[in-house]
């Protein structure tokens, strides 16, 4: 990893992950001596977000259980550790599994500087791109969502019916429709007091891929983020959206991986 990465990544620990503001209205961030944490209602994100640098063994387990204890005690079921790759001690995914965390897929932690990617990009022809704005396309949205995943878009629902109420300045959602047809969705959330942006999302129904949809969706976010005044661009990219980003721009920083806890029955 050159100096630049070095750089980059140690300015996205500090921004995102040490002094992260909360990621959805009605949640808040706690901090203590080793971790940051984000606390809402079950069906929030609830998790760790950053974990000291200098952990050792012996914090790392006691950190661990105490966020066993802390979770728990608030009546979560489950919850997230967002563990990156860079993060220490080196075997802290084993002992996230050893206190009985499962690990999920890993991502990509990719970033780009926002002047450096492309804000135009051709679109197939009868496709057009706008933004989201009302109740009407939030539930285009979650159609296209679970048609492009396959999975249940009721928390998507709550979350962007919650941004568009409560913080309409620092989210953006992207349609892309053919006629009255929506064919692909995407998020873009804005973190005030940072230099980043961050992409999410991204999903289009089996007929459309391939056709350049999802390459036009990072443009016109781009577009808005640049007008916005932020520097970078930030993605948890699955492995296949990894290949088309790191055409577009993006670099390599870290992965980040899922360790999620769930209550014994």
């Amino acid at each position: 990893m050159n100096q630049d990465h070095i750089s980059l990544l140690s300015r996205f620990d500090r921004e995102m992950r040490e002094h992260a503001h909360p990621d959805d209205p009605g949640v808040h961030v706690e901090r203590t001596a080793d971790v940051v944490r984000q606390i809402g209602a079950p069906d929030d994100w609830n998790g760790v977000v950053w974990s000291a640098p200098d952990l050792d063994a012996v914090r790392a387990d006691a950190a661990i259980a105490e966020q066993v204890e802390h979770f728990t005690a608030l009546g979560h079921d489950e919850f997230e550790w967002k563990l990156y790759g860079h993060d220490r001690p080196a075997d802290l995914g084993r002992r996230l599994r050893a206190a009985g965390f499962v690990a999920e897929e890993p991502e990509t932690l990719l970033v780009a500087p926002v002047a450096e990617l492309p804000t135009d990009a051709e679109l197939p022809g009868g496709v057009r791109l706008r933004t989201v704005t009302d109740a009407s396309d939030v539930e285009l949205m979650v159609r296209a969502h679970e048609q492009a995943f396959g999975s249940d878009g009721s928390r998507l629902r709550r979350q962007v019916l919650a941004r568009l109420a409560e913080a309409p300045d620092n989210f953006v959602g992207v349609l892309a429709m053919v006629g009255d047809e929506p064919v692909s969705s995407a998020r873009m959330e804005l973190y005030p007091g940072t230099g980043f942006a961050g992409l999410w999302g991204g999903g289009t129904v089996e007929p459309w891929r391939g056709k350049g949809i999802y390459r036009a969706l990072v443009a016109f976010r781009a577009r808005i983020a640049a007008e916005s005044g932020f520097r970078y661009l930030q993605v948890d990219a699955s492995d296949l959206s990894r290949p088309i980003l790191l055409r577009l721009g993006f670099q390599k920083l870290s992965t980040t991986t899922p360790y999620v806890y769930r209550r014994p029955s």
